[in-house]
This record gives C-alpha cells, sequence and structure tokens, in this order.
C-alpha cells in the first residue's frame, strides 16, 4: 500500500501546523512586538512631557498604521522570497537535468564522490551512483540537496507562509498597543505597554519551546533577551532625539 505522506507526517510524526509554519510565526511576531514597540517607546522616550502633549491618541495612530504597513510588507516579502526561492530551485534543478543527460560521465564521479563523503565505502558508492544514474529525475533531486546545498521548496506554499508571517505580525504585534486601544492615559498605558510587550515576547519563546522540544530556558531566554535588546534600543534612541 502506497504512504500518503501528507497524512504520514501529521498522525505517525505529529507534525502540527505551529511545526510547519514555526518559522514565519517566530519571525512575523518577534518582528511585530519589536516594531510596533519601538513606536511606542520612540514616543515614551521623547520625554514625558512631550508624550503628554503628543497624546495616546497619536501614539495610537502612529502605532497602526506602521503595524499593517510593515505586516503588510513582510507578508508579501515572505511570499515574493519563497517564490524568488522556488524559481531558483527550478531553474537550477532544469540545468542539472540537463547535464545528466549531455555529460553523464561527470555527473557519475560527482554522485560517487558525495556518497563516499555521506560514508559509503567507495565500491558501494559507484553501485549506487550507477543506479541512481538509471533515474536522472532522483539522481538531480540529490544534487540539488548535496551539491547547491538547496531545500526542494516543492511542498511550501509561498502564499501560505506570507500570510502566516501577515496574521503573526498583526496578532503580537497589536499587543504592545493595547493599553493605548483601551485609552489608558500616555503616562499609565506606557509602563502597561512594556510589561504586555514581555509578555508577548515570553509567550512567543514558550510556543517556540513547546513546538520545539528544546530547552525553556534556551527558547523563552533567547527570545526575551533578542526583542527586550531591541526595545532598549528604541527607547534610547526616543531618549537621544528627543531629550
Amino acid at each position: 500500500m502506497a504512504i500518503n505522506w501528507a497524512q504520514h507526517r501529521t498522525q505517525d510524526h505529529h507534525i502540527t501546523r505551529a511545526q510547519e509554519f514555526l518559522k514565519q510565526i517566530v519571525y512575523g511576531g518577534n518582528d511585530g512586538i519589536v516594531t510596533t514597540f519601538a513606536i511606542v517607546a520612540g514616543f515614551a522616550g521623547a520625554s514625558a512631557e512631550n508624550t503628554a502633549q503628543i497624546g495616546a491618541l497619536a501614539v495610537l495612530v502612529f502605532g497602526l498604521a506602521n503595524l499593517f504597513a510593515d505586516g503588510v510588507s513582510m507578508g508579501l516579502g515572505e511570499f515574493l522570497s519563497g517564490r524568488s526561492q522556488r524559481d531558483l530551485y527550478h531553474t537550477r534543478r532544469a540545468m542539472e537535468l540537463q547535464e545528466l543527460s549531455t555529460d553523464p560521465d561527470r555527473e557519475r564521479l560527482e554522485l560517487q564522490q558525495m556518497l563516499r563523503e555521506r560514508g559509503l565505502p567507495g565500491g558501494d558508492a559507484d553501485q549506487v551512483a550507477d543506479i541512481l544514474m538509471r533515474n536522472h529525475d532522483f539522481a538531480a533531486d540529490l544534487m540539488m540537496a548535496y551539491e547547491f546545498e538547496m531545500t526542494d521548496p516543492r511542498s511550501t506554499n509561498p502564499a501560505g507562509d506570507g500570510m502566516s508571517t501577515f496574521m503573526a505580525f498583526i496578532t503580537l504585534g497589536s499587543i504592545p498597543l493595547l493599553p493605548y486601544i483601551a485609552g489608558l492615559d500616555p503616562a499609565r498605558a506606557f509602563p502597561i505597554s512594556v510589561a504586555a510587550t514581555f509578555l508577548a515576547l515570553f509567550g512567543l519563546g514558550v510556543l517556540r519551546w513547546r513546538v520545539t522540544g528544546e530547552t525553556a530556558l534556551r527558547c523563552i531566554g533567547e527570545t526575551v533577551i533578542v526583542g527586550g535588546l531591541c526595545a532598549f534600543v528604541a527607547f534610547g534612541v526616543g531618549v537621544l532625539v528627543g531629550g
């Protein structure tokens, strides 16, 4: 019976949607949190007096404008980069198929060396290379992985990746703005925004930990430290410019 690989991944290996889109969720979520908080921190760092004059409404307007503009930009950027990577893969693979047809002796030698470098004894490597040369499609896939070090993008979904990045950016990026959306006074809203930002980073770190299975300290610590450093820089720039 033929194996349904999509079903096999989800049922036998328990691959979840969060694992499939982890890169986009972490990338978009972290950037959304930090980028939006940079607006809030920049205004707050400009000085308490100036922040009061600007008002929570202005912070909210700038924050939301930045949130959606950057979210759309990142989502489309992820989509275009995925499409570009897929196009490049197909172009190089077509060239590899042509070389397998026009210069098989050279390609066989390359396959033999790749197999030896990965632990096959010389005789076995030669025999496997001869077998692979009978199936150019499979040989080309192997060459793409080991010669060009390119991952097969045929199972990827650039549109889905772009949408995941956009949704993560918008969802997590809105968290630093919640106190301002609630209409709190700027003097009260900023410290709550700081706390909300670090809670969002903490939550993103917990997601990394749960999905990857790595140590909690590493996943959460890296996420909070990297995001916190960016937030500190944003606040510092506000102090320097507005102080």
